[in-house]
């Protein structure tokens, strides 16, 4: 991330206010109203070469391929999906024709996807990134970090749902 590091006295500052947003609205695990959601039908991303994708999503990561159509929303662009696992899928589109320009982080954008998998795969797919010579960051012996091939930052993480670094977040 681009910018200044932040003094102690700002840093401070957001911790109070963080302290004063978990006492407003976070209501202990059993007083929380129920979701009106179902779970995430899927995440859409964006990338500059379907077969491309398909390679990395389902071939490295393991991720299988379950659908592939065109996008109803632009003319010759090919939506995909992957399944991420506990009916959970991750989509994509390209827009052939269409220069989006580089990935960016941007306010309103993504920052990055997280998605859970076993410890044993968490290994063995973090051995395939290193094998494939994708650049990636371990984090807290649980979380790897890494792009995909349009620059989409992802991190495996190896808690089960629900979890982070030992802490219920569910």
């Amino acid at each position: 991330m681009d910018g200044e590091p932040l003094d102690e006295a700002a840093l401070a500052v957001l911790a109070d206010r963080r302290d004063e947003l978990s006492a407003r609205y976070l209501h202990p695990q059993g007083k929380r109203p129920v979701s009106s959601a179902r779970g995430v039908h899927h995440v859409a991303l964006l990338c500059a070469d379907v077969e491309r994708t398909i390679r990395f999503y389902q071939d490295l990561l393991e991720f299988p391929l379950t659908d592939l159509f065109e996008n109803r929303d632009y003319l010759g662009s090919t939506h995909f999906f992957f399944d991420i696992g506990h009916g959970n899928a991750l989509a994509f589109f390209d827009f052939p024709g269409l220069d989006l320009g580089p990935y960016a982080e941007v306010l309103g954008g993504s920052h990055h996807l997280a998605i859970s998998v076993l410890p044993e795969q968490w290994e063995h797919l973090k051995a395939k990134l290193e094998a494939s010579g994708v650049e990636h960051e371990v984090i807290s012996g649980s979380s790897v970090y890494f792009r995909d091939p349009d620059g989409a930052r992802l991190e495996l993480i190896s808690d089960p749902l629900g979890e982070m670094y030992g802490n219920r977040v569910m």
